[in-house]
């Protein structure tokens, strides 16, 4: 156990490991707190849209050789947030196909150009594996990241806070939120943004394809135990919060991948909270 604590010590000496415990943290914070959202409004899978088309935008980043791969992933997964959510009101095309059609074809764009116009020296195993499961971006950090990330994660938690009610009514019963006059399309629009916002910053902490598990696992988790709202919504965030940190220091000692580490720990969690839901009678 000394063993243990004395690896920790050492690894928390690193600035690159606290820079990881911090966005971890702030991450794991705003995802969840969204995620309940989602869940309840079952477009749970627009993580996966969204992270799918985050990798297409990074891809093109780095054949473009540009230094800072935020400026263009941002503002195109923004761009593809609000096309999911007008395409998802299509009756033609349903959320789910349209979330379905975009990640898939971002997912196949972003690999194809990768392969196409990388160097020929490049590893592109190592970086697909790397940008899909986010095994080592997290402990390469500087400290421009973690200042970035500090930044819109704090707009998120704002934006959370002041619009809590208008979440919450959008979130229940946007019929009737919008019969009593508020802009429902507005605050569906506002959350996409966010949600984006979220997915380019969760890229680097567990990797595109497991980004959806960051939003979905806390909230699932919270509603095995708890009924309200807002009772979810802070055990969701309290849950997200513990299993990134517990994951990212897991991983640390073991030496494991840290997206798969952390995501083994929102899984054990969910079947924690599961147990006790049906202890309590909770269905």
């Amino acid at each position: 156990m000394s063993d243990i604590f004395d690896t920790l010590y050492t690894s928390l000496q690193y600035p690159f490991v606290r820079y990881a415990l911090i966005v971890g943290v702030l991450i794991a914070l705003c995802s969840s707190l969204l995620g309940v959202t989602l869940v309840l409004k079952r477009f749970s899978f627009i993580g996966d849209g969204l992270s799918h088309v985050a990798f297409g935008a990074l891809t093109i980043a780095s054949v473009l050789k540009l230094t800072n791969n935020m400026m263009l992933v941002l503002p195109f997964t923004v761009i593809c947030a609000i096309l999911l959510l007008r395409t998802g009101q299509n009756t033609k095309i349903k959320g789910d196909a349209a979330v379905a059609m975009i990640s898939v074809g971002a997912l196949a764009m972003g690999y194809l150009i990768m392969n196409l116009f990388a160097p020929k020296s490049a590893n592109i195993s190592g970086d697909v594996c790397t940008t899909l499961f986010g095994s080592t971006s997290i402990l390469t950090l500087q400290m421009s990241d973690v200042l970035i990330c500090t930044i819109l994660s704090i707009l998120v938690l704002v934006f959370f806070i002041i619009f809590y009610h208008k979440i919450f009514d959008v979130t229940f019963d946007e019929n009737f939120a919008n019969a009593v006059g508020t802009n429902t399309n507005l605050y569906n629009l506002m959350i996409a943004i966010i949600i984006a916002v979220i997915i380019v910053l969760a890229m680097n902490l567990v990797g595109s394809l497991l980004v959806s598990a960051l939003i979905i696992f806390p909230a699932l988790s919270a509603m095995r135990i708890f009924y309200t709202f807002k009772s979810v919504t802070i055990c969701s965030a309290l849950l997200s919060v513990i299993c990134a940190a517990v994951g990212i220091l897991v991983s640390i000692i073991a030496g494991t991948p840290v997206g798969s580490t952390i995501v083994l720990v929102d899984v054990i969690t969910f079947i924690i909270c599961f147990v006790i839901g049906k202890l309590r009678g909770i269905e």
